[in-house]
């Protein structure tokens, strides 16, 4: 007797909760028909800024079957990463809480080879591949769809018992699987991400215009920052969690139990000071296998300077 969709739905999803992720949904992989024209307006308003890697693979971006050959399901999985301490002084400039330990795509790289290893020596013969936040993968459009969440106002996706301070991942495979149906939208009349953002970056519920956002301005953006969002960045030199600060969904969030997610020993404790006289080898030692180090030590004094001077 063959093993039904749903037992190996239930035995991928047991072996992913063992591996600590958060949840995980499955979903077919399809055209994501109602994401094509919300993509096509957000990239012809010119939303994504000098993210020039967004107008890529426009195609793969909305049907993973072009992305991965004969593929039937999209395994979409959630990590969290809500730290159980913050930065102590108050007054220094912020890093976004998702940046305190190790880079998350090495972490989660592994756990998704560990669980497709699993799949293909339980199940047999099944090809698929990882993706972690770095290929034209819409990670918040499948989420939603496999069940996982809504995307709220801020555009992040949500969760009800567990708010948004996770990262989301997905494994795309050729094999055919029992799949999640999409839950309802929670965030109501409340509009609080919208009214907190230090840029007004949320130009409408769920639109986030890539190109006003702090965390673009501090991460992807290679120029100098425009001088007309002087005193807005709210103290964020690395990232930006305004929007998720203040949703009420994140009252939630529980502290993750993930070693490698802990931050260097002294990141908390830098001072302002610290951080305004910030070394290249403090910067080094600080950031040794942090996502950090994307900006460089460079674009992190720069980002610094911005807010001091």
């Amino acid at each position: 007797m063959t093993t039904s969709k749903s037992t190996y739905s239930e035995r991928i999803k047991s072996e992913a909760n063992r591996l600590g992720f958060l949840s995980c949904g499955i979903s077919k992989a399809d055209f994501l028909e109602e994401e094509a024209p919300r993509l096509e307006r957000w990239l012809n308003s010119n939303m994504h800024g000098e993210m020039s890697y967004m107008e890529n693979h426009f195609d793969k971006r909305l049907d993973p079957t072009i992305l991965v050959e004969d593929s039937k399901s999209v395994i979409s999985l959630l990590l969290n990463y809500f730290p159980s301490e913050i930065q102590q002084d108050a007054t220094a400039p912020k890093i976004s809480k998702y940046a305190y330990g190790t880079d998350y795509h090495f972490i989660i790289k592994d756990k998704l080879k560990a669980l497709l290893r699993y799949i293909q020596d339980e199940i047999g013969e099944v090809h698929g591949r990882a993706f972690v936040d770095s290929a034209p993968v819409l990670d918040k459009a499948w989420a939603a769809k496999s069940g996982l969440g809504w995307v709220g106002k801020h555009s992040n996706l949500l969760t009800q018992q567990v708010g948004s301070f996770y990262f989301i991942a997905e494994l795309i495979v050729d094999l055919e699987l029992e799949y999640d149906l999409p839950t309802t939208n929670h965030c109501g009349t409340c509009t609080a991400c919208i009214d907190a953002c230090p840029t007004q970056a949320i130009t409408e519920p769920y639109v986030v215009d890539g190109s006003k956002c702090i965390s673009y301005f501090t991460i992807e953006l290679k120029e100098n920052i425009p001088t007309e969002f002087k005193g807005q960045f709210d103290d964020w030199m690395f990232g930006c969690d305004v929007c998720q600060d203040v949703c009420p969904w994140n009252r939630f969030s529980k502290s993750h139990q993930e070693p490698l997610f802990n931050p260097h020993p002294e990141l908390l404790s830098m001072t302002k000071k610290n951080w305004e006289e910030i070394t290249e080898d403090t910067f080094r030692k600080v950031f040794k296998k942090s996502a950090v180090k994307r900006t460089k030590y460079s674009g992190l004094t720069r980002n610094i300077k911005f807010l001091k001077d």
